[in-house]
């Protein structure tokens, strides 16, 4: 039944999104092509910086892809995560009433952002198919990204649903916070690049760096590396999930009253 609502509430809320536009869903595409294409002239054409990818040819056309693998995740991650901190006080109708769900309500905004992240994905697959005239099997395994992707983005959604109920300055925090992470993550630069003594720090205690790569490594090079950092991401992804729930759990018979 539950699984029914949500399904439903999803809905909903990629069809409410763009309500009215003639191109509807298609603006969230359209939107991650506009940061790939600002960001690949800066960083390509500007800064002229090239890559070498094994399967791929050396070009400004290259270094687009690989930039939009890295953007992909994340922006899945970030929409969800910033919607989702108000998806609670949003909906004070809904946690009034005795017999709704509330569990529900952060995971809304964190699916339909994650679903329209994979017309994002389909492109991607499609660009490197024509530039390197295949496809690679590896991409088959791009679920057990998603499974982790999803519980991490989940677990601080409900961190942060729960805590702005009573502190309204978290969704403006998140947004601070977030726009640190995007630089400490290898999404803009490789992970090659960042010092030695650094390494360490955004390898193994930057959940998102894990999840950057294995997009890369499973779209565009058809490879299978980085396994420690992923099985480090599906620890972060289960303590996360976990603790994020308990805490909007504990904080949930409150709601009501607050708002």
């Amino acid at each position: 039944m539950k699984l029914d609502l949500l399904k439903t509430l999803v809905q909903r809320d990629l069809e409410a999104r763009y309500k009215g536009s003639i191109l509807g869903n298609f603006w969230s595409l359209l939107n991650q092509l506009s940061q790939l294409l600002v960001y690949t002239y800066v960083f390509s054409v500007v800064l002229k910086v090239k890559l070498n990818l094994n399967g791929l040819p050396s070009n400004s056309f290259t270094f687009g892809l690989w930039l939009f693998a890295g953007l992909i995740p994340w922006i899945a991650f970030t929409s969800g995560l910033t919607q989702a901190s108000t998806a609670v006080i949003s909906q004070p109708n809904l946690v009034k009433k005795l017999v709704f769900p509330l569990t529900l309500l952060p995971l809304v905004p964190v699916l339909s952002t994650f679903l329209e992240s994979l017309f994002g994905l389909i492109l991607l697959m499609t660009f490197v198919a024509f530039t390197s005239q295949t496809i690679h099997s590896t991409v088959c395994l791009l679920p057990l990204i998603w499974i982790p992707q999803l519980l991490f983005t989940a677990g601080l959604s409900y961190l942060v649903a729960g805590l702005t109920v009573f502190i309204r300055d978290i969704p403006q925090t998140v947004a601070i916070l977030l726009n640190l992470w995007f630089y400490v993550t290898p999404i803009i630069y490789p992970s090659s690049a960042v010092p030695e003594s650094f390494r360490f720090w955004v390898s193994w205690l930057n959940p998102l760096t894990s999840l950057v790569e294995s997009y890369r490594d499973l779209v565009l090079l058809g490879e299978v590396r980085h396994l420690p950092e992923w099985g480090m991401f599906w620890g972060w992804a289960l303590v996360v999930f976990y603790g994020g729930l308990a805490v909007y759990r504990r904080l949930r018979p409150a709601f009501a009253d607050v708002l």
